[in-house]
Formats: C-alpha cells, sequence, structure tokens
C-alpha cells in the first residue's frame, strides 16, 4: 500500500482547494489536493506523488480531493502485459505512416497553432480554447521533472504533438493533441500505442493515465485498454470496471 507517510515529502505541504465546478461532471463540485513548494518537486519525488495518484498541471501537482464523490480513478497500463485489440490493432495500421520525433520542451508556433485548433473543435466553450501563448505555455511547456515533447508529422504536416512526464517506473501521458480536422482518424488510439512502445525502450514498466472516469465520455475511453491497473484504496490493483460498465 502506498501512503503519504511513506513518501520522500517531508519538506512538502498539502492543502485543499476551495470547491470548483468539475471540468469533467458538470452536475458535480470539485476540490483538490495541492502539493506545495512546486520547486522541490523533482522527478524523484514526482514519481512517488504520481504513484499515489497525483498528477501535474504545468508546476501545479495535484490529486482529486473530493468529499462526495470518488470517480476519478488513478490508472496505468501495464507495457508488458499489454495486448491491443482488433481496433487498437486498426489503429496502429491506419497511422503506421507517421514519423516520431523527440523535442525539447519549447514553445513551437506551429504547436500552438495545432492546439489552438484542437480546442475549438474538440473543446468547444471548455475554456482552454481561448488559451493565449501565455496559458499554453504555462500549462504545457512549465515542468521541474523530466519532461519531453513529442512530435508526429505525416510527410511534412503536422498531424500530433503530446508532451510526456519521465517516472522512475514509467512515462506519464501530461496531455496529447492532435489534427481535429481529419475524418476517420485514431490519432489518441495511436499516440497511447506509442507510448506503451516507448516504455518498452526505455524498460519501464508503467504507462500511467490519469484519471479514468465512468461517468464521462472523454475519460471512459482508458478503459478500453488491456493490462490496466487502478489505485483503489491505496493500492495498485489490476482494473476490474464497477457493475454496469
Amino acid at each position: 500500500m502506498t501512503s503519504m507517510n511513506d513518501l520522500p515529502l517531508n519538506k512538502l505541504q498539502f492543502y485543499a482547494t476551495a470547491p470548483y465546478p468539475c471540468s469533467y461532471l458538470s452536475d458535480r463540485i470539485a476540490r483538490s489536493q495541492v502539493a506545495t513548494p512546486a520547486h522541490l518537486i523533482d522527478a524523484r519525488v514526482y514519481s512517488r506523488l504520481v504513484q499515489a495518484g497525483f498528477r501535474r498541471s504545468g508546476a501545479f501537482t495535484y490529486r482529486p480531493h473530493c468529499e462526495t464523490c470518488q470517480a476519478c480513478i488513478p490508472v496505468r497500463i501495464h507495457a508488458d502485459r499489454f495486448q491491443p485489440n482488433r481496433s487498437q490493432q486498426r489503429a496502429r495500421k491506419r497511422h503506421g505512416a507517421l514519423s516520431a520525433q523527440v523535442l525539447p520542451l519549447r514553445f513551437h508556433p506551429e504547436h500552438y497553432e495545432l492546439y489552438r485548433r484542437y480546442q475549438s473543435v474538440r473543446h468547444t466553450s471548455g475554456g482552454m480554447d481561448q488559451d493565449n501563448q501565455e496559458q499554453y505555455s504555462h500549462f504545457l511547456l512549465q515542468s521541474h521533472v523530466r519532461t519531453f515533447l513529442v512530435e508526429f508529422r505525416e510527410r511534412s504536416e503536422l498531424r500530433m504533438v503530446s508532451i510526456i512526464d519521465e517516472l522512475q517506473d514509467g512515462l506519464s501521458s501530461v496531455y496529447t493533441f492532435f489534427d481535429p480536422d481529419l475524418p476517420g482518424t485514431s490519432f489518441g488510439v495511436y499516440n497511447i500505442l506509442w507510448q506503451l512502445d516507448e516504455c518498452r525502450r526505455r524498460k519501464l514498466p508503467h504507462l500511467y493515465l490519469g484519471y479514468l472516469i465512468h461517468e464521462s465520455r472523454k475519460m471512459a475511453y482508458k478503459a478500453g485498454f488491456d493490462a490496466l491497473e487502478a489505485l483503489q484504496d491505496g493500492v495498485w490493483q489490476a482494473y476490474q470496471p464497477p457493475d454496469g460498465c
């Protein structure tokens, strides 16, 4: 069992935010537990925090801390045990022509323009569709841990960008955005398959996917991946979908 007392966090402080509207379930109010100060959360400490269910947004490290809701389930895929299903195999084949290039974490105007298009189509009125360059950089390009950027191109055309953290025991998928205007694509699925391949190339056992939320269409897709593990009651264990899912 992973408990906060086991973590090398004696210099960190944890506080609960004020209640705010949930980003995923519109009828609910959320709270987060935040770890501070950010400059003390290096790659080693952050790896332990992720194992305890935390995520990050820029330099902001948090986990759900809602009093009456347990909808957010931290999940990860065991890379060596994963076997793609038929739909995922088709996604791999469909986008097999994409070339991936790992880049340092810095601002690229072309990436930002793709991000704006992605937000305007996929997340209209979600707030992030109005992000300026400063907000984009704060959200995705600010990091105190080992983070890299991957761009995916089809010939010379930029199709997808991923921000990924490297942990002691795996990779953590921070955020991915892609061309929203092409029909019949499976960029998101292909991206997870690529990150699983990258885990194996780096000899890292896990790919952390953040939170699975069954009642949110945008977050429920993670349940469709094999070898999924969930942090439940403080223990990482084989994922078992709830009744009716």
